[in-house]
């Protein structure tokens, strides 16, 4: 799942909008944002913990 991240963030975000777009669910983006922010941090930083750094190539070698 390494350098994943990305792109599941992306799909689940695409998925969301397209809902949205579609009546299928209604989203308030700014009071999701104003309640749930601090989650964004949180995954912000399991993306990072798990995707492959430049680092680890140079090192290995």
């Amino acid at each position: 799942m390494k350098g994943n991240f990305g792109a599941i963030a992306l799909v689940i975000i695409g998925v969301l909008i397209l809902a949205h777009n579609l009546d299928l669910i209604a989203l308030n983006v700014f009071q999701l944002l104003r309640v749930w922010w601090p989650l964004i941090l949180i995954l912000l930083g399991i993306g990072m913990f798990f995707t492959k750094d430049s680092h680890d190539k140079r090192d290995k070698q």
